[in-house]
């Protein structure tokens, strides 16, 4: 009898070169549960009829792997639905002062860009202004 270890498929350990967030994080969990897939029907076609594998911890694995899948695409909704709201706060922003202390630019609104990790604010003077802590809008 072939006994297929779990090391028999090894999941990826790192993301795509490129990729980040949620979509890495589903890509590496379907490779994940397809070599958990494929693991478990190698393991029930080799298994021992005289001593079988509990299905119930089958079963389990199962469950958690999709409990992982649902995390992640609750995630992705989450992301999406704060990038929406940036959206409709952003153009209350338009027109008004801006005064960076930290690096002690100032100036007029003039366009917003939202991007993933933040909300950058181009000034009429040319510069740009990362909104976060220290920025004071007049």
């Amino acid at each position: 009898m072939t006994v297929i270890q779990p090391t028999a498929i090894q999941p990826n350990q790192a993301a795509p070169a490129g990729k980040s967030g949620p979509a890495s994080a589903k890509e590496q969990l379907t490779l994940d549960y397809n070599a958990f897939l494929q693991l478990m029907m190698a393991q029930m076609k080799n298994q021992d009829p005289t001593d079988p594998v509990d299905a119930t911890q089958q079963l389990a694995q199962l469950a958690s792997f999709s409990q992982v899948e649902q995390a992640i695409k609750t995630n992705t909704k989450l992301e999406t639905m704060l990038t929406n709201m940036s959206f409709g706060q952003v153009d209350d922003l338009i027109g008004r002062t801006v005064t960076d202390s930290t690096t002690n630019v100032s100036g007029l609104v003039k366009s917003v860009e939202v991007y993933s990790d933040g909300t950058m604010l181009a000034l009429d003077n040319g510069k740009k202004v990362l909104l976060g802590p220290g920025v004071k809008i007049s």
